[in-house]
């Protein structure tokens, strides 16, 4: 990226940090955005501005990725618990629950009234 920088040394060294931020928040950056990176030489402070806004986007698509894999974790988690669920589920608690979620009846937050459950044991 070549971009005018003055002679003065502190200026040189301005505009090198300049160019390595923007070389390195393009690399953060990568595809994920579409608007490209550039160094506004007219404006110092509306340059820096704007690399401080693509570097709280940066951070925002990472905060995001993360919430994403948690969430893809815990679905993950309530799919395992939902086939659990139905492979302990008796026909007929499951034919209940069919005939519940195919006429929208909203379910309350206690399970449906279940038929004593024959266990193994003396029979009279």
């Amino acid at each position: 990226m070549n971009s005018p920088c003055y002679p003065v040394a502190m200026d040189v060294g301005v505009c090198q940090l300049r160019s390595f931020s923007i070389s390195f928040l393009s690399s953060v950056l990568g595809a994920e955005s579409s608007t490209p990176v550039s160094l506004d030489n007219s404006s110092s402070g509306a340059s820096v501005v704007a690399i401080d806004n693509k570097i709280e986007q940066a951070m925002e698509v990472e905060v995001l990725k993360e919430q994403i894999k948690e969430l893809i974790e815990r679905n993950s988690q309530l799919e395992q618990e939902n086939a659990l669920l139905k492979n302990l589920a008796s026909p007929e608690q499951m034919a209940q629950f069919q005939a519940q979620v195919q006429t929208g009846s909203p379910t309350s937050g206690a399970p449906p009234a279940l038929p004593p459950n024959p266990g193994p044991g003396p029979t009279a």
